[in-house]
């Protein structure tokens, strides 16, 4: 009997693993980061980022290099291209230099951004046409 309550008060205190993996302010990664799940990171990455879930960069937050996610909520800085399949959210702090591809674009007054952007099916739509014009000149 005595066995069984410790088990249910250590189970009590399990944490979840498979949240939100942090590089806290101060931290510096040097390499490429992957991740299954979301990403907060408040400290400096130098390389790739790909999650299949949601990237927040912090305020702190400095990202040199690409980054590959669903959805993505910049407070920081990045120094390089992102690539969202949903919706990129330049909060008014954010500093972002370098190309954009996403599905859809908040940008909030305040925020810098310096770079090209491709959002959306307008994009899709444009490089089909390019195809279909380079195909009619190689054909002629």
């Amino acid at each position: 009997m005595f066995k069984s309550n410790q088990m249910s008060n250590s189970t009590a205190n399990v944490v979840d693993t498979n949240s939100v993996d942090r590089i806290a302010e101060g931290s510096v990664l040097d390499g490429n980061l992957n991740s299954a799940q979301g990403i907060r990171i408040d400290g400096t990455v130098k390389g790739s980022v790909k999650c299949e879930g949601k990237v927040v960069v912090g305020k702190t937050g400095v990202v040199e290099g690409e980054i590959f996610c669903q959805a993505a909520d910049i407070e920081g800085t990045l120094k390089s291209s992102i690539e969202v399949k949903d919706i990129l959210e330049l909060k008014a702090t954010s500093h972002l230099y370098g190309e954009i591809i996403t599905g859809k674009l908040s940008i909030e007054p305040g925020a810098t951004f310096t770079g090209s952007c491709k959002m959306g099916g307008v994009v899709k739509g444009m490089k089909e046409e390019k195809k279909e014009a380079q195909v009619s000149e190689k054909t002629a």
